[in-house]
Formats: C-alpha cells, sequence, structure tokens
C-alpha cells in the first residue's frame, strides 16, 4: 500500500487536489478529441462521402471504447475503492482480470468485423456512396482493436491510482504522433482514407506501449499480472456494477452513432457529414469536462473508501460548479462562431454548413445543464452507485436520444434530426437531478452514522 498516495488523496484539500490530478486527464482528453478531430478535418478535403465515412465509423470506435471504458472504469473504481479501504490483493485481480478479458473481447470484435467487413459497415450506416470509403478505413481499425481496448483499460487504472499523468504521457503522444502522419499518409503517400486509419491504429499502438511500460515498471502501482487474472464471480461482480454505467453510455453513443448514421441517409450524404462533423466537435467541447470529472472520480473513490463522506460531497460541488461555468463559456463562443467552425471541415459544401451549423447552435443551448449530467454520472459511478449511474448514462444516448431520432426527423424532417441531441439533454437532466438528490442524501446520512 502506498501511504503517501493514501494521504495526499485523503488529505489534500479539495480545491488544489482536483485540479491537480484534472490538469493532465484535461489536457489529455483535449489531445485525444483533436487527433479524434484531426481525421474528420483531413478527411474532409477528401470529399462529403469520405467525410461521412469517419462518421459511419464513429460508431466503431464507440464499440472499441464501449469495451474498453466498461472494464477501465470498472476496475478502476473498484482500485480506487480497494487502495482507500488498504486492499492491495483485491486491486491487483480486479486490474489483470480486465486487462486480460479486454484483450479477447477485442479480438473477438475484430475477428468478427474483418470475416463480414461489407456487412458490418452497412449496418453501422453507410450508404453505397459512402461503403467503400467505409471499408477502406474499418479494416485498419478493427486491425488495431484488441490493443485500443486495453490501452483504455490502461487510461483508466492510472487515473484511478492518481496516476494522471502517465495517462497523460500515453495518449498525448500518441495523439500528436497521429496528427502529425494523418496529412502524410493521406495526401504525400496518397492513401487516402486508409491512411488517416493506419495512422490512427500505429498512433494508438505507441499509446498502449507508453501505457503498459508505465504501468509495469513502478512496482507501487497496481500492475498487470497473468497470474492474477480470474474468472472468480465476484471479480467480474465488481467490475461490472462500477463499469455498466460506461457499458450503457459508451454501448448506447455506438448504438446512437448508428441510429444517427441511419436516420440522416434520407436526407443525403451531406446531412450524414454535417451530423459527424457537430458530434466530434461537441464531443471536443465536452472532453474538457470529462478530463475534470476524471480527476474528481479517483478523489471521490478513495474517500469514499476511506469513509470520508464529506470530502466526497465537497468534491462534487466543487467540480459542478467548475462546469458550469466553463460550459457556458464554451458554448457561447462555440454558438457564435458555429458557421466558422463547421466551415473548417467542408468550407466547399454549402449544405453540410447549413445543417451543421443550425445543429450545432441547438446543442450549444444545453451545453451548461450538461456539466450536472456528467458529474452525476461519475458520482454514482464512483462510490458504486451501479444502478443510478447507468440510469443518468442511459439517458443522454439512450433512453432519450435513440427514441428521438426515429420520431422527430419522420415529424419535423431535418430540423427535427437537429432538435434530438438538446431534447435528450434536457430530460437527461431532469433524471440527473432527482438521481443526485437521493444519493446526496444517502452521503449525509452515512456522515451523520459515522459522527455517532
Amino acid at each position: 500500500m502506498n501511504n503517501d498516495m493514501y494521504i495526499r488523496m485523503t488529505e489534500t484539500k479539495i480545491s488544489k487536489l482536483i485540479p491537480r490530478l484534472a490538469i493532465p486527464t484535461i489536457i489529455t482528453m483535449l489531445v485525444t478529441s483533436i487527433y479524434n478531430m484531426a481525421d474528420t478535418f483531413f478527411v474532409s478535403q477528401i470529399g462529403t462521402s469520405a467525410s461521412a465515412a469517419v462518421g459511419i465509423n464513429f460508431s466503431l470506435m464507440a464499440m472499441i471504447q464501449a469495451i474498453g471504458f466498461t472494464l477501465g472504469m470498472g476496475s478502476g473504481n473498484y482500485v480506487s475503492r480497494s487502495l482507500g479501504n488498504q486492499d492491495s490483493e483485491g486491486a491487483h485481480r480486479a486490474a489483470a482480470t480486465a486487462f486480460f478479458t479486454a484483450l479477447i473481447l477485442g479480438g473477438s470484435l475484430s475477428i468478427i468485423g474483418l470475416l463480414n467487413l461489407d456487412k458490418f459497415v452497412r449496418i453501422l450506416g453507410a450508404t453505397p456512396t459512402i461503403v467503400p470509403y467505409a471499408k477502406d478505413y474499418a479494416k485498419y481499425i478493427l486491425i488495431g482493436t484488441p490493443y485500443m481496448c486495453c490501452a483504455f483499460v490502461l487510461n483508466n487504472l492510472h487515473r484511478s491510482q492518481g496516476n494522471a499523468f502517465y495517462s497523460m504521457l500515453g495518449l498525448v503522444t500518441g495523439g500528436i504522433l497521429n496528427m502529425i502522419l494523418d496529412p502524410i499518409l493521406i495526401f504525400k503517400f496518397n492513401m487516402g482514407i486508409s491512411g488517416a486509419a493506419i495512422a490512427t491504429i500505429f498512433s494508438q499502438f505507441i499509446s498502449f506501449g507508453i501505457l503498459f511500460f508505465m504501468s509495469q515498471k513502478n512496482k507501487k502501482n497496481v500492475t498487470i499480472k497473468i497470474s492474477k487474472f480470474t474468472f472468480k464471480p465476484w471479480v467480474y461482480k465488481e467490475i461490472f456494477k462500477a463499469g455498466l454505467p460506461s457499458l450503457s453510455r459508451q454501448g448506447l453513443a455506438s448504438m446512437a452513432a448508428v441510429a444517427l448514421n441511419v436516420c440522416a441517409s434520407p436526407f443525403g450524404d451531406a446531412a450524414i457529414a454535417a451530423m459527424s462533423i457537430t458530434v466530434r466537435i461537441m464531443l471536443f467541447i465536452n472532453s474538457s469536462l470529462i478530463g475534470f470529472g476524471q480527476g474528481f472520480q479517483p478523489v471521490c473513490g478513495y474517500n469514499y473508501g476511506a469513509k470520508k463522506y464529506e470530502r466526497v460531497l465537497e468534491a462534487y460541488y466543487f467540480c459542478l460548479k467548475v462546469g458550469v461555468i466553463l460550459l457556458t463559456i464554451l458554448g457561447v463562443l462555440c454558438f457564435t462562431f458555429a458557421p466558422e467552425i463547421i466551415s473548417l471541415f467542408r468550407k466547399e459544401d454549402l449544405e453540410v454548413i447549413e445543417i451543421g451549423t443550425i445543429a450545432l447552435r441547438y446543442q450549444c443551448l444545453t451545453l451548461p445543464i450538461q456539466a450536472s449530467i456528467v458529474m452525476a454520472n461519475m458520482l454514482t459511478q464512483s462510490i458504486g452507485y451501479g444502478f443510478w449511474a447507468t440510469l443518468v448514462a442511459m439517458g443522454r444516448q439512450g433512453i432519450f436520444l435513440i427514441p428521438a431520432l426515429f420520431i422527430l426527423p419522420n415529424m419535423y424532417g431535418i430540423r427535427g434530426l437537429q432538435y434530438c441531441q438538446p431534447l435528450a439533454d434536457i430530460c437527461t437532466f431532469i433524471v440527473g437531478l432527482l438521481v443526485v438528490k437521493k444519493v446526496i442524501k444517502d452521503l449525509k446520512i452515512k456522515m451523520m452514522e459515522e459522527n455517532f
């Protein structure tokens, strides 16, 4: 047990501790979002159908993230609570089990996708004009799927132990490399959309290598050992109890991405491209908040495990306040410059700019309330309230968004498509408020019991 880490996580002033942990994760999330946007930006120069193909494959990336984040967040939150409770053995078993399970599941997705590539991209929502581009991109991403899943697990395990710098080093290195390779492979070597995919899987492999090396280097940390890998039910129960919200969020994000592509296809490739670009921009904006929230999670898990419930509440309120202010500022800026932002990707296609600008502005209107949604999800997930965390996670990109996608466009056409995400945000915000009210009440009861 690393006593210095325990003391730091349970005694340092919240307003200093969370920013210190959050800065590396914010940088990591921003760089990750930038290099995801880099693929969209450079591929968009090829044409509208190629740009739409990146949007189609966003569904595949969401599947990979669903595996990695489910196992990574699930094991990471359990590791935080275990270390806070000074249970080193449980932490090691959870980490190893999550890592090797991700490797197995990632390999299975890779094999299934490659053997059924044409059918696979069509299921993801590719139109006949998009299919060739989508296949060229997807085949390389599927090759890198196993180690990409494992990289997400390692990333979350580092953060859960308060080692956000290691996470930042691995992902930022890969992100910068990806942005350098994109234009070289796409344009200089005339590889087109395949070049973007190759740049992605190569940079992801470098990230994985760094994260794995760092996890094994410092023996004071939880390391990955095959001897700790177990199929025991209690390990998976703990992982999935905390990881189910991530599975719901990322799994439904993948389903929602497919639904968005399918529902946008009647309006043409320009609609698919515009909505894809809008999604990437909003992910970039939200990445700063998610990065800040990921600095909150290990603090929350450690202190909940150490029964310091007042610090859990203090950390939640601090992050909520910062999140609302941050997203309000970003929302105003993005709303004001929406046409210019969209035109950066497809300045030659006025239809893409028009559709994307309206969609982006609608989503900017609900940005501030997303701080409440994200923090409600992270609070409940970090302290093991799996059901409530899952409920909040399922709202924004599942319970409310997917039905809206199949109803509103039929009623209001392209405008209905643009209404869907803001409406889902409002509904999820209401659910999140009710959930947080219950959790805060439970934490206050625990505080009273501890005082007596």
